[in-house]
């Protein structure tokens, strides 16, 4: 099912430890602030994902990964990374990423994510409860 949803978005700040011995951002903490970007899409939905595992037996893993890193962050950057919903599968999501400095895209990624069995890790179908808070406002 095809979706079109407001984006969600997170705030990070860079720090020390977030870049490489130049200042800039090591290029797989932008893989870090973006999971935790869904994260917080998921609580802001309702969902804990600890829940989700122990309540109702799934998690959604990463399935694919395309990013495409477009300029560099730097040490006390102030940068926002947006989630949006894009195509809901019968045991995946689609959605698109970016992290930006102000209106700057700095990095922008598909993530395909699979809901799994939490004990098996083998796809599941999206529980019905979770696809009803994932429809589009109409």
């Amino acid at each position: 099912m095809a979706v079109s949803s407001v984006a969600f978005s997170w705030p990070v700040r860079i720090y020390w430890e977030d870049t490489d011995a130049g200042g800039v951002v090591y290029y797989a903490n932008y893989l870090k602030f973006m999971e935790r970007a869904r994260s917080e899409w998921l609580r802001a939905l309702g969902f804990e994902q600890d829940a989700l595992r122990d309540g109702h037996g799934v998690v959604f893993v990463v399935r694919r990964v395309e990013a495409d890193y477009l300029s560099p962050a730097r040490f006390n950057d102030a940068l926002d990374v947006s989630v949006g919903l894009k195509r809901i599968g019968g045991a995946s999501l689609l959605v698109e990423q970016t992290v930006a400095r102000g209106v700057t895209p700095l990095v922008a990624a598909r993530v395909t994510l699979a809901c799994v069995d939490a004990a098996l890790f083998k796809p599941v179908k999206i529980p019905a409860f979770i696809l009803s808070a994932l429809e589009p406002a109409t």
